[in-house]
């Protein structure tokens, strides 16, 4: 067995005399100091939770590659790399980040379905563990670039295992109707290929199958068939070190129950054999939980239905996941109410009826007050946009009790200084 089952928690927001606070900070100083919408992240509970995987996976061979698309907050990527997390890109912009970061190339894993000739030439130049290809024709490219730049590209194909993932279809990747991976009869066509490349180093095999997965059951089919293919390649003496097996563990968004990273582990142990070293890519269970949004409350009204709706001053384009996945955050006032809560529609300012953060929220609220989002550290600034000309808010990083400004909100002019008649 593994180490003491270690759970991915909820955001541990406190209530104070002070008001909800963070990290022992309380909230409503961070939003009279900087304003709203405002993304608060703590440094604990990111060393918390990267900290779980790390003594879930310690007796074995592995490697914990944080997602960055989840979350590419300057300060939470060094911390990581300072940790000895490796990281897990879709672009070449993460990559450069990661490395300012501090992150060796070595410890980097490039996913993703769609990669550019120079992306990938910048990896290769930089040193890259591993590009984990999908496609026949992306292998082809990529070995007929690795000839010329006179390397090796080390390699693990992305197979698509065909395993429901049980999750939202927006964010289920494992699925032959899904754009991901490689089929595994053309998996093992490929893997032959390969192998008889020089420009191409076999490392392992990969597999991602979804995310925001609360069951054990899905990533042990998508594991069990990845073995299956493993051991076939091994007859015909294609012997591969490593089993990437994503990420994908989910967190609790609003009573969510998921497995934890040690029951993962266990899962795991008892369908790869330990002479392989086990990689996982983890973004959501490390930095979801770790992050809040603040907002204010601009007006509250109701309808002659008696509908009531609560209008603050953060939006879709803040935070997209509940108008693009309907997904469900905790929102809590930050100040304790004598007011009886109501249940109420929580909306933004945005000119559309999606822009919404929570639907039947039991909420006390008033106009002015200050309310908190939780569990936004995944896959929320980083999906921010600036759709009816909205500035894009700062990013403040709690460590120790002390607040730092990891990134200042946008203004108009930022955004101006793109602009440029042709």
């Amino acid at each position: 067995m593994s180490a003491e089952p270690t759970p991915i928690t909820a955001t541990p927001l406190v209530q104070t005399e002070a008001g909800m606070a963070l990290d022992g900070v309380p909230l409503v100083s961070l939003a009279r100091r900087w304003g709203t919408p405002l993304y608060v992240y703590s440094a604990d509970v990111i060393r918390r939770n990267l900290s779980a995987w790390q003594a879930a996976l310690a007796q074995r061979s592995h490697l914990i590659c944080y997602a960055v698309k989840a979350n590419h907050n300057p300060h939470l990527l060094a911390e990581l790399a300072k940790l000895g997390a490796g990281f897990d890109i879709v672009s070449g912009g993460e990559f450069e980040l990661v490395r300012a970061a501090g992150a060796p190339a070595d410890q980097v894993v490039f996913s993703g379905v769609g990669k550019r000739d120079d992306e990938l030439e910048f990896a290769l130049a930089e040193g890259i563990g591993t590009v984990n290809v999908e496609s026949a024709s992306e292998l082809r490219k990529l070995a007929a670039i690795a000839a010329r730049m006179g390397v090796q590209a080390p390699v693990a194909l992305r197979v698509n295992p065909d395993v429901d993932p049980r999750t939202h279809p927006y964010i289920a990747t494992g699925l032959h109707e899904n754009k991901f991976g490689i089929g595994m009869e053309e998996a093992f066509a490929l893997y032959r290929e390969a192998a008889a490349e020089p420009a191409i180093a076999l490392v392992g095999v990969a597999c991602h199958i979804g995310s925001q997965l609360t069951e054990l059951r899905p990533l042990e089919d998508a594991a069990d068939r990845v073995m299956k293919l493993v051991r076939r390649l091994a007859e015909a003496d294609i012997d591969l070190g490593v089993i990437d097996l994503g990420g994908g563990i989910g967190i609790d968004y609003d009573g969510d129950t998921p497995p934890t990273p040690c029951a993962f582990a266990d899962a795991m142990r008892a369908r790869v054999p330990a002479r392989y070293t086990l990689k996982v890519e983890p973004g959501r269970s490390i930095a979801g939980p770790a992050g809040v949004l603040l907002s204010e409350v601009l007006v509250v009204k109701e309808n002659e239905a008696g509908k009531r709706f609560v209008v603050v001053d953060a939006a879709m384009n803040d935070l997209m996941r509940p108008s693009l996945y309907g997904a469900t955050h905790r929102i809590r006032g930050l100040l304790q109410k004598t007011t009886a809560p109501k249940r109420c529609d929580v909306v933004g300012p945005v000119c559309e009826t999606g822009d919404f953060l929570g639907r039947g929220v039991l909420l006390a609220a008033d106009e002015g007050d200050l309310v908190a989002i939780s569990e936004a550290g995944a896959y929320g600034y980083v999906m921010a946009s600036n759709y009816n000309v909205r500035t894009r808010p700062p990013e403040i990083w709690l460590d120790s009790g002390e607040a730092i400004c990891s990134r200042r909100r946008e203004t108009l002019s930022d955004l101006q200084q793109l602009d440029q008649m042709c």
